[in-house]
């Protein structure tokens, strides 16, 4: 039954592809060129989580390289604990294409990958837009189907309230679904999770920013189940924000 919504997904991303290269306005084209490629690393969250029993550091980080139409954008997140040999991490490898000045298609891989004990890992393949909504929202709505034919989405959103040049508070929302249980990644059916963080930073350098923030999360249905019934945890987080 798997195999079916495997090939589907896939027709549909080769179509995506197609439709992301035509979709582009000839105008917008004439004012983009791919005639120099630049590069840009952002850690946006490094992290340590002193209260949760694990103690993990956390990260999440992106980053490109390309033109100004076309660019290859790495995305990663994941964690560590500091007190035992476990933790997870997701890393995803996109082609990106500009469809308006303020929106990137992107299609490609993701590769979850948790270590304890044995260790686990599974495949994605990744649809959807990155870009800055009206108002200054930084969004990305992304569909992944994995390589066991899963379909399941993302969406994250986050704006920064500037109180200064220097001083910046950040709000962050991410909230995932699911079409399958997947019972060995702890998924289940239905809405998976809504995560709201708040981090406040203090820019010494455009490049340097130390923060101290909050991170609220919380588990619905299935998920929770499978994660024993503990359907919320919240910690404080202290951090820096770097980039290149």
């Amino acid at each position: 039954m798997k195999q079916p919504v495997f090939t589907y997904a896939l027709s549909v991303l080769s179509a995506a592809i197609l439709l992301a290269a035509a979709m582009m306005p000839l105008e917008a084209r004439a004012q983009t060129t791919d005639d120099k490629i630049f590069a840009k690393v952002l850690f946006d969250q490094l992290e340590y989580v002193p209260e949760p029993a694990g103690q993990p550091i956390g990260m999440e980080a992106i980053g490109w390289v390309g033109g100004d139409v076309n660019r290859l954008w790495l995305r990663a997140e994941g964690e560590q604990s500091t007190l035992r040999r476990e933790g997870e991490t997701e890393i995803e490898a996109l082609y990106g294409r500009l469809i308006t000045p303020y929106f990137d298609f992107v299609a490609g891989a993701r590769v979850d990958r948790a270590w304890e004990e044995a260790g686990k890992t599974r495949g994605h393949f990744a649809v959807g837009l990155q870009g800055v909504a009206p108002y200054r929202f930084e969004v990305e709505p992304t569909l992944y189907v994995s390589d066991a034919g899963n379909v399941s989405a993302e969406f994250t959103a986050a704006y920064g309230f500037q109180f200064t040049q220097r001083l910046i508070l950040e709000p962050e929302l991410e909230t995932r679904i699911a079409l399958q249980d997947v019972p060995e990644w702890g998924i289940g059916t239905g809405v998976n999770n809504l995560n709201l963080g708040l981090r406040l930073r203090y820019e010494f350098h455009r490049k340097f920013a130390p923060y101290i923030g909050y991170d609220q999360n919380w588990r619905f249905g299935e998920t929770a189940d499978f994660a024993g019934g503990d359907t919320s945890d919240g910690a404080l987080v202290f951090g820096v924000r770097v980039w290149r």
